[in-house]
């Protein structure tokens, strides 16, 4: 029998089948024992599960559906290509859709980053990054260039170069040895700056401590043996840490001095999610490589891409130099039909400035969540915000590991999801609630978030 997403769901049934036969990504099996929740359709800002029930989707997916859902447009055109020309790898071969994505990119990117290399996800423009660092600097004749310096507790991916530069050791430790060269400096949590000794009383300055950090590690690992620093520019694992005034300058020059590329780990910030098509634009700093995925499509067809400058990319125009790496399904047809709809969306309804200009607002809303015991921090950029959670206010205490899986996993993510609110409830770091709802949601739908929040986080520190 064909599958028909329109016919009628008998969700017991397919939790069942879910139990037996399909492995969930990052879930503890404790979800499909309780019964997975069975989503079945989507539209605008909302999904509804298979009982017909409505949630607000927070999270736009996983930071992903940026153009909302139910987008007839970028369905059609993915459709339409798919007539046309259903596949062709991009192995030696073109074929038009991602010739004109590529110029399309390269337009919408910071300073001269003219080449655009095609992945299938987020994780594999991490490992491209990866990889080509360290094939550029061997190319200039630097072989011993080969580590990479990203921050603590960042996210960057999970395939082994990747998950080397990802600081989240519980995320690791299974997997060790890992691909050798990845190196930690502090984040850009000033909510946590006397804890880290930095200086907590002025932003700025903790800033330029934070950036300093990366030449104290290139210094103490050696200059020729660095090809590459990694940073998201708002950090997610964490909660949301954006960067203080000044930091991406002074890490700019830093990497030009020690002669180490800069990439910009795009994979969620790019595509309109602070406001621009690019988050290294938005706040004003030029990287040597960007990462990208998420977004570029809104989540209709999967694919990423690694963006790079003329600088980087130069040494590969001769025949001499060939970057052996590729992906069967980078720049799929129908991904990147998909995704020149997506940015006409973006073109059209001015999603970039939409951000923009509702962004103080969402921030407000969430921010009269502070009189909770609970809540500690609200911080973020653009339509990206994290949400704190304390033990103690006066003092910042956390929460412990107990406290927290407790709180996070026993109550607020079920209860959240009772109340209409899909969003992440995550400990990697500190106790934090994210929110990265789609695009097009304004005034009205922060208020709607702010409400569901609110009720549910009083009622959990009234529990503690």
């Amino acid at each position: 029998m064909s599958y028909d997403p329109t016919a009628a769901v008998d969700t017991a049934a397919l939790q069942a089948s879910a139990k037996q036969h399909m492995w969930p990504h990052f879930t503890n099996r404790k979800v499909l024992n309780d019964g997975i929740p069975v989503i079945t359709r989507a539209e605008g800002h909302h999904i509804y599960d298979a009982a017909g029930k409505q949630y607000i989707d927070g999270l736009a997916g996983l930071f992903v559906v940026n153009a909302g859902h139910g987008r007839d447009r970028i369905v059609e055109a993915a459709a339409k290509q798919m007539k046309q020309l259903d596949f062709m790898p991009i192995w030696s071969y073109a074929h038009p859709a991602a010739v004109e994505l590529s110029e399309r990119l390269s337009s919408y990117a910071p300073g001269q980053m003219n080449k655009v290399f095609f992945t299938t996800g987020g994780g594999e423009a991490v490992e491209s990054a990866f990889k080509l660092a360290k094939h550029y600097w061997k190319i200039q004749g630097k072989p011993m260039k080969h580590k990479v310096i990203s921050r603590s507790v960042a996210y960057h991916g999970t395939p082994q170069g990747a998950l080397a530069i990802t600081g989240i050791p519980d995320m690791k430790k299974f997997y060790e040895p890992l691909t050798p060269g990845g190196h930690r400096v502090p984040n850009t949590n000033f909510y946590r700056a006397e804890e880290m000794g930095a200086p907590s009383d002025d932003l700025e300055a903790f800033g330029q401590w934070a950036a300093n950090r990366i030449e104290e590690a290139i210094l103490f690992e050696g200059p020729d043996t660095i090809a590459a620093v990694f940073l998201e520019p708002v950090q997610n694992s964490g909660g949301c840490f954006p960067p203080p005034p000044g930091y991406f300058k002074r890490v700019r020059e830093i990497c030009d001095q020690y002669d180490v590329l800069l990439v910009s780990d795009e994979v969620i910030c790019a595509y309109g999610r602070i406001g621009d098509f690019f988050a290294s634009k938005a706040l004003g700093y030029e990287p040597d490589i960007i990462t990208s995925a998420k977004g570029i499509t809104s989540g209709y067809v999967p694919l990423g891409a690694m963006i790079v400058s003329d600088k980087v990319s130069e040494p590969f125009n001769s025949v001499e130099n060939t970057f052996y790496h590729g992906f069967t399904f980078a720049g799929h047809p129908a991904a990147a039909a998909a995704a020149l709809a997506n940015f006409d969306i973006f073109e059209e309804e001015d999603l970039n400035g939409r951000v923009r200009e509702n962004s103080p607002l969402f921030r407000a809303e969430l921010e009269k969540l502070l009189d909770i015991d609970i809540v500690g921090d609200v911080r973020g950029e653009g339509y990206f915000f994290g949400i704190e959670l304390v033990k103690d206010k006066a003092t910042k205490e956390t929460f412990n590991e107990e406290e927290s899986d407790r709180l996070l996993r026993d109550y607020l993510s079920p209860a959240l999801w009772e109340a209409g609110l899909y969003c992440r409830a995550d400990d990697r770091g500190d106790p934090v609630i994210q929110l990265a709802p789609p695009l097009t949601i304004g005034p009205a739908e922060f208020a709607e978030i702010g409400g569901i929040l609110r009720s549910v986080l009083k009622d959990a520190s009234s529990k503690i």
